[in-house]
């Protein structure tokens, strides 16, 4: 079958054998806005020659600006509870294959607000064998990251914080960022971003403390950047309680190398899990809603 993590900004095309062990793979940066609505021809480029008849989608792809809009199944929710609300893309432009899209998944939290996750579903059920039956914290790192609580192999409830999205609008379009000069990743002044995130206080003051530490010389230009990534994430994982102990981490490694050392600054065991992950989850709940010939 060809797995298809298909989000906002890039895509990730997988082609597996019938163990769901990944043969080969492609990226390119055609994500559902890069694509512009040619996802047919998008989709046909990017597997080339790839003539696998089952292709399961994930991400975006079946958000309201991609190619067929999914409804979000609601949690606590496993792969028996994802895989049953699969659908069939009616591509007539794909006759000879079948296409299925993965649904989203909504959370909601005490006070009545939702949080919602499209391709971060799978990656969770990607890695489900992997996690004991106890709760345990999944964090997804992102754009929008996500921190979830997963026990039994379903996804109890989650919340996003929009760390990443926060970040880059706040090097790129504040006043914050008029400080800052490029220059390599100083892990002091990251470690100390995410101990200020941990005092008194809340972020919309803590923020300012990117300024001042750098009007008067506290901080050199090139580690105003880091010491900001350290206070968003410090600030992200203050939800995270004491008693969660270890923390699964679910993604490329370039984004979770931040987030393990701040955990490891928490005081918290982590747990990495590649970005194959979505790769698995798409084999797993084809095989749990029985798209998949077994041998």
């Amino acid at each position: 079958m060809i797995a298809v993590d298909w989000g906002t900004t890039s895509l990730r095309v997988f082609r597996l054998d019938e163990r769901g062990h990944v043969r080969e793979q492609r990226r390119s940066a055609r994500g559902i806005l890069a694509a512009e609505g040619r996802f047919v021809a998008v989709l046909r480029e990017e597997i080339g020659d790839w003539d696998d008849r089952l292709i399961v989608m994930a991400g975006m792809i079946g958000s309201r600006q991609g190619w067929f809009e999914m409804p979000y199944v609601d949690c606590p929710a496993g792969l028996d509870e994802i895989a049953s609300a699969l659908q069939r893309l009616p591509a007539d432009e794909f006759a000879d294959r079948e296409i299925w899209i993965v649904p989203g998944l909504r959370s909601r939290n005490d006070s009545g607000a939702y949080d919602v996750m499209r391709g971060e579903e799978t990656q969770i059920c990607g890695v489900l064998a992997e996690l004991a039956s106890q709760p345990q914290t999944v964090c997804l790192p992102g754009t929008h990251s996500k921190l979830a609580t997963v026990a039994n192999g379903r996804v109890e409830r989650f919340a996003t914080a929009m760390t990443g999205e926060l970040f880059e609008l706040l090097c790129s379009h504040s006043v914050l960022g008029r400080l800052m000069q490029p220059g390599e990743h100083d892990a002091d002044a990251f470690a100390q971003g995410v101990a200020h995130a941990a005092r008194a206080g809340d972020l919309l003051h803590h923020l300012f403390a990117v300024r001042t530490l750098g009007l008067f010389d506290a901080l050199q230009p090139t580690q105003l950047r880091p010491f900001l990534s350290g206070l968003l994430i410090g600030h992200e994982l203050n939800d995270l309680p004491t008693s969660a102990g270890s923390v699964h981490l679910v993604g490329a490694s370039t984004l979770l190398a931040a987030y393990k050392a701040a955990l490891a600054l928490r005081g918290h065991a982590v747990h990495e899990h590649s970005e194959l992950a979505s790769a698995h989850g798409c084999y797993a709940l084809a095989k749990q809603a029985g798209l998949l010939t077994q041998k």
